[in-house]
C-alpha cells in the first residue's frame, strides 16, 4: 500500500487528511517524515537536509494560504555527530527565517539511518483547500519546475555543490498568502505537477487540460536532460519541487500576478469531469505518475 492508498483508507476517520495540512480553528498543522535512503541522495549536506526537511512542511503551510508561525523537527542518525547536528539545525533555522517563521526545537534519537520528522504550524482563518476548482478556471504554478530532478541527476554525477544549491528551495509562503483571496483550489507540487493535478481533479470533481509546452522549466533541467521528452518528464512527473499548483478565475490572474513576488504561469485549465480521463494534454490522457513517498 502506498501513501495515497493509506490516506484513502484513513479518510473516513481522518477527514482533514486529504489536504496539505489540517486546519483547527485558525491553526494550520502539518508533519512530514524523510529518510536518508529515499529522500537525501549521497552528497546531501546536513545543512541542505535541515533546510529541505523543514521547508517541505512549510510548503504544506503555504499550500493552505497560511502564514508560517514555527517549526520543529525530530532528528535521528546512526550517531549524533556535533557538526552534522549543528549544520542540520542551521539549515532548519535559515529556511524558517526565509519565510518569517521560527525554528523552535524538536527531539533527538539514534536510528539505523538518518531520519527526520518535521512539523510546521501556520495560521489562517480562510484556508485554500484542494476542492474548490471550477470549470473555466485557469490552472497555474508558481516559479519553475524540475529543480529537484536536476539536483538528483547532479548528485548522481558527483556534482554535489551545484546539487545541494538546487536542492534548497524557498517555500512559497508569501505567494500562498497573496493567492488566498483569488485561488479556488491549491496544493504544493511535492508529488509532481501531473500527480498534483490528478489530486486536484479528484478533490474538486472536475477535469483538467494541461499544456506541457507552457511549463516553466528550471534552467538546471537543461544541464541534465537527455532530450525533449526527458526534459518534459523531469518537469511534469518527477516532483519534489514544492511549487504551488492552483486554480483561479481568469479575471483574477492579473491581480494575482501583481500581488505575488514570484512568477505565475498558466499551464492549463479546468474542464468538466470526464469518464475517459481526469487529466489530458493534447487530447491524450496524462498518467497519474509522480513522486511516491516510501519508494526507494
Amino acid at each position: 500500500m502506498d501513501e495515497r492508498a493509506a490516506l484513502r483508507l484513513l479518510a473516513a476517520d481522518l477527514p482533514d487528511a486529504g489536504d496539505d495540512a489540517a486546519v483547527v480553528d485558525d491553526l494550520v498543522v502539518t508533519t512530514d517524515m524523510l529518510h536518508e535512503t529515499t529522500d537525501f541522495p549521497a552528497g546531501t549536506t546536513r545543512y541542505t537536509a535541515g533546510w529541505r526537511a523543514v521547508g517541505a512542511s512549510l510548503s504544506d503551510v503555504a499550500a493552505m494560504g497560511a502564514s508560517a508561525t514555527c517549526a520543529v523537527a525530530a532528528y535521528a542518525a546512526v550517531e549524533l555527530d556535533e557538526t552534522e547536528l549543528g549544520d542540520f539545525v542551521r539549515g532548519a533555522r535559515d529556511v524558517c527565517e526565509a519565510v518569517g517563521a521560527a525554528y523552535v526545537g524538536g527531539d533527538l534519537d539514534t536510528h539505523r539511518e538518518f531520519t527526520t520528522a518535521t512539523t510546521a504550524i501556520g495560521r489562517t482563518d480562510d484556508p485554500v483547500r484542494r476542492s474548490g476548482a471550477e470549470p473555466g478556471d485557469l490552472l497555474c504554478v508558481t516559479g519553475e519546475l524540475g529543480r529537484s530532478a536536476a539536483a538528483v541527476r547532479l548528485f548522481e554525477a558527483g556534482e554535489t555543490d551545484r546539487a545541494n544549491d538546487l536542492f534548497r528551495f524557498t517555500p512559497r509562503v508569501a505567494a500562498g498568502v497573496a493567492l488566498r483571496g483569488s485561488a479556488t483550489a491549491m496544493m504544493d507540487s511535492s508529488d509532481g505537477l501531473a500527480r498534483s493535478v490528478h489530486q486536484l481533479a479528484e478533490a474538486s470533481d472536475c477535469g483538467f487540460e494541461l499544456d506541457f509546452d507552457a511549463l516553466p522549466v528550471h534552467d538546471g533541467v537543461a544541464e541534465v536532460a537527455t532530450d525533449s521528452d526527458d526534459r518534459r518528464d523531469l518537469a511534469a512527473f518527477f516532483g519534489e519541487d514544492f511549487e504551488l499548483v492552483f486554480t483561479l478565475p481568469e479575471s483574477a490572474l492579473a491581480d494575482a500576478r501583481a500581488a505575488t513576488d514570484v512568477p505565475l504561469t498558466v499551464v492549463g485549465s479546468v474542464v468538466e469531469e470526464s469518464a475517459e480521463a481526469a487529466v489530458v494534454a493534447d487530447g491524450e490522457p496524462v498518467p497519474d505518475r509522480g513522486y511516491t513517498h516510501g519508494d526507494g
